[in-house]
């Protein structure tokens, strides 16, 4: 006798945006670009910013609610809260336990997960395995950021891209199909292509005692890397289970640069009416941004049940990852 396979199927969606929106103009009045420059290079209008005294914790409140009302699901439900973020509203405790006490699911077990743009993908695919093992059968997993306090506004290259804002999924035990399967990878070596260099135990480095919490990129380098890792990762996503390309049905990629998006729909021969793009609106949200994007496909009815959905992201670390659902 066999006992039945258990699949984690996304039971409900959520996201939350902060209400202030940065356009293109707002930013050209103090720093040196323009509407133009911004769009013509990233694909990014506008983005959200995160009120003062607004965190991490707060944004993912709201996604998170969101989210167990579209599944039916009841603080006491959860087995497991997982928040992916690389802006935590403190050191410890993690805002996932933060965010536990706020909806009132005391009891269950509660971490962040740190992968930079990855980390909804590196929380999705622990929550699944947590769900294939029996020892979950009701999982919410968040990806939330603030990644404006990070920025640097006198930074053109930097200032431009990234918002606020936070998705959150609850996947739940079934028979039905849902994730096929999740791929992760990472290259440390590469740090100093996209990085924070500050830290508790490392504190300031020595060669830049002024750097201060914000965000270093060596943006063509990283495009280039990030073009080849998502190839790679695609690739290996199909061949794991067995697909050709055209049999996806949506491509939800992470919202960084609309070239890189491009590029990736491309290799996979996807129309872009069959990508949902999100960057525009929302710039770089790192975390926050692939279940923002499936959120917002979601709702739109864009995303119908049934459908095959490819999420894929890159962040700093460097990382980066892919999973495969039916929807």
């Amino acid at each position: 006798m066999t006992s039945e396979r258990i699949y984690s199927r996304i039971a409900g969606t959520g996201s939350y945006l902060p209400e202030k929106v940065l356009t293109n103009d707002d930013l050209a009045k103090f720093v040196d670009t323009s509407d133009e420059w911004i769009a013509s290079r990233t694909g990014i209008r506008e983005r959200h910013v995160a009120a003062e005294g607004e965190t991490t914790s707060d944004l993912s409140v709201h996604a998170a609610t969101r989210a167990m009302e579209a599944a039916g699901v009841s603080a006491a439900d959860l087995d497991l809260i997982i928040v992916g973020t690389t802006t935590p509203d403190i050191i410890f405790p993690s805002t996932a336990c933060l965010l536990q006490a706020r909806l009132g699911a005391n009891g269950c077990g509660a971490f962040d997960v740190n992968a930079a743009c990855s980390g909804f993908l590196y929380a999705l695919s622990i929550g699944d395995k947590f769900i294939r093992s029996g020892d979950a059968k009701t999982v919410l997993v968040v990806g939330a950021e603030t990644l404006t306090r990070m920025v640097d506004w006198s930074e053109r290259t930097t200032a431009v891209l990234f918002g606020d804002g936070a998705g959150a999924v609850v996947l739940k035990a079934d028979s039905e199909t849902g994730i096929l399967s999740t791929h992760l990878h990472a290259d440390g070596a590469k740090k100093e292509l996209l990085w924070n260099p500050v830290g508790v135990s490392a504190g300031f480095r020595d060669d830049q005692p002024n750097a201060g919490v914000r965000i270093q990129m060596a943006g063509s380098d990283v495009f280039k890397y990030a073009v080849k890792a998502l190839d790679s990762v695609v690739e290996e996503t199909l061949e794991a289970n067995g697909l050709d390309r055209h049999d996806i049905d949506w491509l939800i990629p992470h919202q960084a640069n609309l070239r890189i998006i491009e590029a990736t729909a491309k290799r996979l021969d996807m129309s872009m009416d069959r990508v949902i793009v999100t960057v525009d609106k929302h710039g770089n949200t790192s975390s926050g941004s692939v279940p923002l994007a499936l959120d917002e496909a979601v709702r739109s009815g864009r995303v119908q049940r049934g459908q095959l959905l490819l999420l894929e992201a890159f962040g700093g670390g460097f990382t980066w990852g892919s999973a495969l659902l039916r929807y």
